[in-house]
């Protein structure tokens, strides 16, 4: 028997991943969070001053766009998407910005942003949209809790998350889309609040987005956590000068996922390599015993190292450069 060609099995698992994907496409569209329909959203102009009376009035606007949205989809007849703005238009929150239609765009920040010192920004995976938004919500609470006084977490969903069941999925195309989004937000929150520390958290394809934006991303700190891969080979790749940390919790499913990289005639294949790898050469930080939707879970290993490096210390056991 001839040997196996380097590299052909991973490939011809991707494959196979890509073919269940396209499978499951059909079955899971109908229910696509983009067949509600939304309005179109105000114009903003850039948030300049980081004063409570300038956030107060982009609180309210966006306030009234998600009411506006909630119109609409009760409207459409979809009472779960209503339900869902319904309570993000409660008064204690506070969008940035606000796009409700392909499944929605939120901003939304947790804490002061006006006294912040500490500022994270979450930037969350596949299947995260409007009617899946609470569970990012959550964990940016949990993370804030955390924290403490003097801290803003910033629920960034600013790009069309892929479908898990899903041909997008495996590959960087909307990591590219909305790598330039996130390097832009990234800057006006450092042009806001100078003196504040700020770290991008980045989730699971997430890490894709974070990956891409990286080059001449304005964050002291990148943090990889529950990562299919950065689009990147290794840390030297990402071509930035913020430190990177990776981590993975003992229980997440994306450890069994082919951590690899093929270009197509077409297209890219594969999300890079493994982040938490001797070869990659992040920082580790512990990630405890939880699976792939745990990180910020309160009380875990994984949400107090994460508090940590976003206060720029040390992990409790610290990680090792590898």
């Amino acid at each position: 028997m001839a040997p196996r060609p380097p590299g052909s099995r991973p490939l011809r698992t991707l494959l196979a991943a890509l073919v269940a994907a396209s499978v499951a496409v059909p079955v899971s569209g109908a229910a696509r969070p983009s067949a509600v329909p939304a309005p179109v959203p105000v114009a903003l102009a850039p948030l300049r001053s980081p004063g409570p009376g300038a956030l107060a009035e982009r609180y309210a606007v966006n306030r009234d766009s998600i009411r506006a949205a909630e119109r609409m989809a009760e409207g459409h007849g979809d009472r779960a998407r209503a339900d869902a703005l319904r309570v993000m238009a409660g008064p204690a929150r506070q969008f940035l910005s606000f796009d409700g239609r392909n499944g929605g765009r939120t901003v939304e920040v947790v804490g002061d942003l006006a006294r912040a010192d500490r500022i994270a920004v979450l930037v969350p995976g596949s299947d995260t949209n409007l009617d899946r938004y609470e569970r990012l919500r959550a964990g940016a609470t949990a993370l804030r809790q955390e924290l403490g006084d003097r801290s803003a977490i910033v629920a960034w969903v600013g790009y069309e998350t892929p479908a898990t069941m899903s041909t997008r999925v495996v590959t960087p195309g909307l990591a590219e889309e909305a790598a330039p989004r996130l390097r832009a937000f990234v800057r006006e929150m450092a042009a806001l609040r100078p003196p504040a520390r700020i770290t991008v958290l980045c989730h699971s394809y997430g890490s894709v987005v974070c990956g891409r934006a990286a080059p001449g991303l304005d964050a002291s700190a990148i943090v990889l956590y529950g990562s299919p891969g950065a689009g990147a080979g290794s840390v030297a790749a990402l071509h930035t000068r913020a430190t990177v940390w990776a981590g993975r919790g003992d229980d997440d499913w994306i450890a069994d996922v082919p951590h690899t990289q093929i270009q197509l005639p077409f297209f890219t294949l594969g999300l890079g390599a493994d982040p938490v790898s001797p070869a990659f050469g992040a920082r580790l930080f512990p990630a405890g015993a939880g699976g792939h939707s745990d990180y910020l879970a309160p009380g875990s290993v994984s949400l107090r190292n994460l508090a940590r490096v976003v206060s720029g210390q040390a992990p409790a056991e610290e990680g090792h450069r590898a």
